[in-house]
């Protein structure tokens, strides 16, 4: 028997949250590694010295290490027959996942962690503007147009972007949802409830590798 696809992830890390998801909405079977952040597994770094997550290990032995190789993956592999990777190739997806890994990534460490850049509050309430002027205003514009990233229906780029907006809104819940922003807010509330996203985020116990089963 083929031995399935091997992810090793973490629960809460944004990017192996997204690899997570197109696997799962893919239909990709795989097993999953929780690894431990300061005790990451020496199988891990022999695959992908530079040691941070997502990283898929192939049945063929292939090694991918970025988020969005693993995302072109499932999708690709598996046929893309409902159009989630080819809808994420639109021009305006393809600038959104930009800011989204770039800037909006740069702003949110910042607003996230000031103490791990040795910054004050005034530093904080700088960067958090920053990401609100960069991206998540730029995303309420086209989902007040579209509803999702997609379209009518979800795309690649949705479950790509789900997760730092996840991240963003919960460093000040009360301060996030008192933002005129009801697209983007309704957006993250039907995902933070979709049954791909509770497929996701189950804890697996760390240390060995468990089948993680596929959405569908």
């Amino acid at each position: 028997m083929t031995p399935a696809p091997l992810l090793y992830t973490y629960r809460r890390c944004p990017y192996a949250m997204r690899a997570r998801l197109a696997l799962l909405q893919a239909g990709v079977a795989f097993d999953a590694f929780e690894i431990v952040l300061r005790d990451k597994p020496a199988e891990m770094l022999a695959l992908s010295p530079k040691g941070t997550v997502p990283v898929l290990r192939l049945p063929d032995g292939q090694v991918l290490e970025q988020s969005l190789d693993i995302m072109r993956w499932a999708f690709v592999e598996t046929g893309d027959a409902d159009g989630w990777w080819a809808r994420a190739q639109s021009p305006v997806n393809l600038a959104l996942l930009a800011v989204c890994d770039g800037a909006l990534k740069h702003h949110l460490d910042r607003y996230k962690y000031p103490e791990r850049f040795g910054k004050g509050a005034d530093a904080k309430v700088h960067h958090r503007e920053q990401a609100l002027d960069v991206m998540l205003r730029l995303l309420e514009a086209q989902l007040q147009l579209t509803g999702q990233l997609g379209g009518p229906t979800p795309c690649a780029t949705d479950i790509a972007i789900f997760p730092f907006v996840r991240q963003f809104a919960a460093v000040e819940p009360g301060w996030f949802e008192g933002l005129p922003l009801p697209a983007l807010k309704g957006w993250l509330r039907g995902w933070l409830a979709h049954p791909l996203f509770q497929a996701a985020m189950p804890k697996l116990p760390n240390g060995r590798a468990l089948p993680f089963p596929a959405a569908h």
